[in-house]
């Protein structure tokens, strides 16, 4: 069973956008959207992200798949994502390969989610390293190799 899990924790965010040129409004945005105030939270980040910042553009993708201060919308989530993920950010790159994987606004593409799953994975994401093996594991988008999958399998391991 693969991990579809689109949960990221608020220290590796936090991490991140202390970073980032836009800190304080991006860290606003993130107290707002923990303590549940997603209107504030999406004002702050939809600012941030039409100004490029890869963070809000997650957090905007991610806020659209899980319908919280949005009506839930896997089509406009892929969007956000795709910015996001274009830039590097890892996060985005993961769940991108999630929606491609069970088909969540977008076709269902099992070699898309592999090369999402990929790029995350190559940066070190554990748990894009993990569905990736499985896929190699199935041969789902990828051909079957027991041991690619071993390799990510291995790496995933390696990290914890």
């Amino acid at each position: 069973m693969r991990q579809s899990l689109f949960k990221v924790p608020l220290l590796v965010l936090c991490s991140v956008c202390l970073a980032t040129p836009c800190w304080a409004d991006l860290t606003g945005g993130l107290a707002a959207y923990e303590r549940h105030e997603y209107q504030t939270a999406i004002k702050e980040f939809r600012s941030l992200a039409n100004q490029g910042d890869s963070l809000a553009q997650f957090m905007l993708g991610y806020m659209y798949a899980h319908g919280e201060g949005l009506s839930q919308d896997y089509a406009e989530a892929t969007r956000w994502f795709l910015r996001a993920a274009s830039k590097g950010n890892i996060a985005a790159q993961f769940n991108l390969g999630v929606l491609y994987d069970e088909g969540l606004g977008v076709r269902q593409d099992y070699a898309e989610a592999a090369r999402w799953f990929r790029q995350a994975a190559e940066q070190g994401y554990v748990t894009a390293q993990l569905n990736l093996a499985l896929q190699y594991t199935q041969g789902q988008g990828v051909p079957q190799d027991y041991a690619e999958a071993a390799r990510w399998f291995r790496q995933a391991a390696e990290q914890g």
